[in-house]
């Protein structure tokens, strides 16, 4: 201290040190909230938007998953049905969304797919998300009912040429992998007839067939996989790069002699950008605890899916991977924009 007019003032770094104590202070309390707010994260309902109607795939995934994380952590996890537009709806939806870890996306390829298939989409793909997760992959198939005569995919493309106003395909959402192989085969097998009867979800695309609504099916095998099983319906082919271990009989459209026709249903967990590290951090952990479990692989695989367990910075580097891939698919079959 210095002393002046007889008196003792304090000097300017005894000052700037009693700033420093004061702030750490106040400082100190507010760092201890935000720690433990990350520490009782979550302390309320996280909520899972799937931009799709129940039955679907994605749905499906969603439904095991959180079910499987609630059990494992003890909190809540619920699914909301967000469906519309291809899954825009939905995709917007959790774009948007407040980024506490309370909301988060189970999104499939079309959250790739719309990027290129839409003049304009609510959200932006490489600013508005970041990665938690990879879930699970599916191949997706070609299905009629088992009372129509085709039996693989030529015998199919025979009748729908030689009938063209009496066939039509039921797909989910536009910007679907199913619907963008049904546009693939339509031009590769030159059926512009062959309607494609857009559905909100694939559970509703596999009840069209059921009801004879549709005489087609281009979908996941999720949905379908019962009625394949009980023999209602007949699965063509699979549109993996192998043949599914359960249908062993079921060529690929590689077999069936469609050169590099692959297609599958992918479901990744997304996150809305600037969601904290902390919180994004836990939910991987806990999502690949829970995904390298035989309950759950169990689960998955009698629902039509393996269970494909990548950390937040693969399933981020798939997913805009995908980006450029799909774009140059739709370009290349001649897919107009919507």
């Amino acid at each position: 201290m210095k002393k002046t007019n007889g008196h003792f003032a304090p000097s300017r770094r005894s000052i700037i040190k009693g700033v420093g104590v004061l702030a750490a202070g106040v400082a100190a309390p507010a760092i201890l909230r935000v720690r433990s707010a990350y520490a009782a994260y979550p302390d309320r309902p996280v909520k899972i938007v799937v931009a799709n109607t129940p039955g679907g795939p994605s749905d499906i995934v969603g439904r095991i998953t959180a079910g499987a994380l609630q059990q494992s952590t003890g909190k809540t996890f619920i699914i909301e049905n967000i469906g519309g537009a291809g899954g825009n709806i939905g995709f917007g939806n959790a774009a948007h969304a407040a980024p506490d870890g309370y909301t988060i996306l189970l999104a499939t390829n079309a959250w790739s797919v719309n990027v290129s298939l839409y003049n304009k989409i609510p959200y932006d793909p490489l600013k508005d998300f970041v990665g938690v997760s990879e879930l699970a992959t599916s191949p997706n198939t070609f299905v009629v009912k088992s009372d129509l005569p085709a039996k693989t995919m030529q015998e199919f493309v025979a009748l729908a040429r030689a009938n063209p106003d009496k066939f039509n395909c039921a797909t989910p959402p536009i910007g679907t992998t199913p619907q963008i192989q049904l546009e693939v085969l339509k031009i590769r097998e030159k059926l512009p007839k062959l309607e494609n009867v857009v559905y909100k979800g694939g559970g509703d695309a596999i009840q069209a067939l059921l009801s004879g609504t549709a005489q087609l099916s281009s979908g996941s095998l999720p949905p379908a996989a019962p009625h394949i099983k009980a023999g209602t319906m007949r699965c063509l082919a699979v549109t993996g790069e192998a043949r599914w271990p359960d249908l062993p009989d079921v060529p690929t459209m590689i077999e069936a002699g469609y050169k590099d026709f692959v297609f599958a249903t992918d479901t990744t967990m997304l996150a809305p950008a600037k969601t904290p590290p902390e919180i994004i951090k836990w939910l991987e952990a806990e999502t690949l605890k829970v995904l390298a479990t035989q309950e759950m692989k169990e689960k998955l695989y009698q629902a039509g899916f393996q269970v494909r367990p990548k950390g937040a910075d693969a399933a981020w580097a798939r997913v805009t991977k995908e980006i450029d891939l799909f774009r140059s698919i739709i370009d290349q079959a001649g897919i107009q924009k919507l």
